[in-house]
Order: C-alpha cells, then sequence, then structure tokens
C-alpha cells in the first residue's frame, strides 16, 4: 500500500501536485485575458478558487521536491491528514467553482445564445478557463483520493 503512485514525495505525487499548478494557473490566465470577465460572478468564484488551488499546489509541489532531494517520507499521520484536508478543501472548491463556470458558459452559448448575438463577449476564452478548471480540479480529486486511500491504511 505505500507504494502507492501519487503519494506526497514521489515524483508520481510531484506529478499530480504539476498538473494541479499548470492547470490553475493556466485557468487564471485563460480567464484574466478575456475583457470583461469581472462582470461575472462565477467567473470571480473561479478565479478566486483556481489563486487558492495553484497557492495550495504549488506549496506542496515544493514539499514533494524537498522530499525527493532528501528522501524524506512524508507518510506521517500529521502530514497526511493535513494534505488530506486540504486537498478535499481545494477539490471541492474547484468542482463548484468550474461547475458555476461551466453553468454560465453553457448558458451563453446553447441557452440564451449570448455569444452569436455580441461578438465582443469572449466566450471561447470562457470555455478554455472552464475546461482548464475541470483539469485541475480532476489532478487535484485524484490526489485527495490517493492521499487519502494513503490515510486510512495507516
Amino acid at each position: 500500500m505505500t507504494e502507492m503512485a501519487g503519494r506526497p514525495g514521489t515524483s508520481g505525487g510531484l506529478v499530480l501536485r504539476a498538473g494541479q499548478f499548470i492547470f490553475a494557473a493556466a485557468c487564471i490566465c485563460a480567464m484574466s485575458s478575456a475583457p470583461g470577465f469581472t462582470n461575472y460572478t462565477a467567473f470571480c468564484y473561479l478565479i478566486a478558487s483556481m489563486g487558492l488551488q495553484a497557492l495550495w499546489s504549488l506549496g506542496l509541489a515544493c514539499l514533494d521536491c524537498y522530499a525527493l532531494i532528501l528522501k524524506r517520507d512524508l507518510q506521517q499521520a500529521f502530514f497526511m491528514s493535513l494534505f488530506v484536508v486540504g486537498d478535499w478543501v481545494t477539490a471541492i472548491l474547484s468542482f463548484a467553482a468550474a461547475c458555476s463556470a461551466g453553468g454560465v458558459v453553457v448558458l451563453f452559448e446553447r441557452d440564451a445564445y449570448f455569444c452569436r448575438r455580441d461578438p465582443q463577449l469572449p466566450c471561447g476564452r470562457f470555455e478554455v478557463a472552464t475546461a482548464f478548471a475541470f483539469l485541475s480540479c480532476a489532478c487535484s480529486a485524484a490526489s485527495a483520493l490517493v492521499v487519502f486511500w494513503l490515510l486510512a491504511s495507516l
């Protein structure tokens, strides 16, 4: 059980954390490059959630690098419980933000046809940012499940 792929302090864990960070940062970049995104609460919530996700993932990626360089084991009950709580909180916040932004994108694109009527509205950037948010959320959920499984096995 201790050889599970993606556990903290391993290269697999570092890849998951890097994926979370890269997708969250890409979401922030795509959304912030869209003019007028601040007019919509769901998109502001998405930016805030992805900012928290990026900070959390970057911090844990640095901890994974530290553990890899010094060959330290991070599988202690205190660290695992901290990782589980942080991962679950950020995963749930990210999922909620991605779903709310996705709902607004679907409303704009398919229900109200705002994107067809207003060519100035950057619907493509909204869609790309929402897709990156879902990818970041998927990496975060995978990491949370791995760490939860490891905590349960301690």
